[in-house]
């Protein structure tokens, strides 16, 4: 919150140009402002000239009092260097990103607990093949086919995408360590690989945690468009994510831009894909669902390098290529590195249930292992739909003249 009286003080963290500051983002500063000034001694003296001009009446997130700040005559304290803000600031970025992803994960998987318990309760109609539950006027809806797609739809995206921040959080963990040991090599690795993770997780995670929600709407129909049910507030809460900090198209302008052709010429996608190879390889010629999503991952990644071919290629003759398919790059990107962790659990859960040394139930791994077929077989395929886009000309895109969108 931008104002509030929980404590004696806030330190904002604010971006600010200094006089005579070169223009654009290259004269952006970066300061602390606090709220009440501090003295040498660390004891609080007066009030800042920071002030609270209005509160926004937002969508969603309402216990969050988002305010319009006044800074008129406020003193702040600059950090880092002059005009080096946005540099100073990406140091933390990269964090913040991945949390709002986390918030993601967190929508679909309260929607999905929602909407699951309500589907189990729910009775209407019977099921298409026949009775389920003869001892009662009706079936419950979650034997009706479109509900359990919704279901597992949402199951898949919260399991999948927590564990793809399970594996950013190790590296980050990784990253800390190999910091406070001095070894700037393994540490600027590390950076490196969670860079390339950070959009991803962010733009993709958000994008399906909103998708969740929504779909939890849906299961209830019209009771979850009614406030006392609670669904449709995890639907206003979940739209923010996809929208601060950074929104779905800087993140994809992020990945493709800098992290992937800027950067290092697709080197991250190819190193992602060693791992997906490395995972595949002793699946290719196996039966059952572990070896069909090997070689599916496999064919994947194929044609994620290629893509990436593509669209580097083609930039180079048409500069708005990378803006056009940036989105659509990011979607692709997300649905085949969930769809790896998703084959990671399968297998894992494969093993558990031959050597029964699992702690959990059989139940429990069996459910994973479909789970992740349910992944491959309806959500992963949409892939194909974003690859075809993002590798379209942009032609279509870019020729009408901007009066012609007013014609109706």
């Amino acid at each position: 919150a931008g104002e509030h009286d929980l404590t004696e003080n806030i330190i904002h963290i604010v971006l600010a140009r200094i006089p005579g500051a070169p223009k654009g983002t290259r004269g952006i500063s970066l300061f602390i402002v606090p709220k009440v000034n501090i003295d040498h001694d660390g004891q609080l003296t007066d009030r800042n000239s920071v002030h609270c001009g209005s509160i926004e009446h937002k969508m969603g997130i309402r216990a969050s009092a988002t305010s319009v700040l006044n800074f008129d005559g406020a003193t702040g304290y600059l950090i880092g260097k002059e005009n080096e803000g946005l540099q100073a600031m990406f140091t933390f970025m990269n964090t913040a990103r991945i949390g709002t992803a986390l918030q993601g994960i967190c929508h679909a998987e309260a929607s999905f607990q929602g909407s699951l318990a309500y589907a189990k309760d729910r009775q209407s109609m019977r099921a298409l093949s026949g009775k389920k539950q003869p001892d009662s006027v009706a079936d419950a809806i979650i034997w009706h086919p479109d509900v359990r797609k919704m279901l597992l739809t949402q199951r898949a995206i919260a399991e999948g995408g927590r564990a793809m921040i399970f594996h950013a959080a190790k590296i980050a963990d990784k990253m800390f360590n190999a910091t406070v040991a001095g070894d700037t090599k393994k540490q600027q690795a590390y950076d490196d690989e969670l860079g390339f993770y950070t959009p991803i997780l962010k733009g993709f995670i958000t994008e399906l945690g909103l998708e969740s929600a929504n779909l939890g709407m849906q299961v209830f129909g019209g009771h979850g468009y009614i406030h006392e049910h609670g669904m449709e507030q995890i639907a206003r809460d979940a739209r923010i994510a996809t929208l601060y900090e950074g929104t779905t198209g800087i993140q994809s302008l992020d990945l493709l831009g800098r992290k992937v052709l800027m950067s290092n010429k697709g080197q991250s996608i190819r190193d992602f894909s060693k791992v997906i190879f490395s995972f595949a390889k002793p699946h290719l010629f196996s039966r059952g669902p572990i070896g069909s999503m090997a070689r599916t991952l496999c064919k994947r990644a194929v044609q994620w390098n290629v893509m990436t071919l593509r669209i580097m290629l083609g930039a180079a003759k048409d500069r708005e290529l990378v803006g056009s398919a940036s989105v659509d790059y990011l979607m692709y990107s997300g649905y085949v590195m969930m769809g790896y962790f998703w084959a990671l659990q399968a297998e894992k859960s494969a093993a558990l249930l031959e050597s029964g040394e699992g702690e959990e139930s059989n139940d429990f791994y069996t459910s994973k292992i479909q789970t992740a077929e349910f992944y491959f077989d309806r959500l992963l395929p949409r892939a194909s739909a974003h690859k075809k886009s993002a590798v379209s000309s942009t032609k279509s895109l870019m020729q009408m003249d901007n009066e012609h969108f007013n014609f109706l």
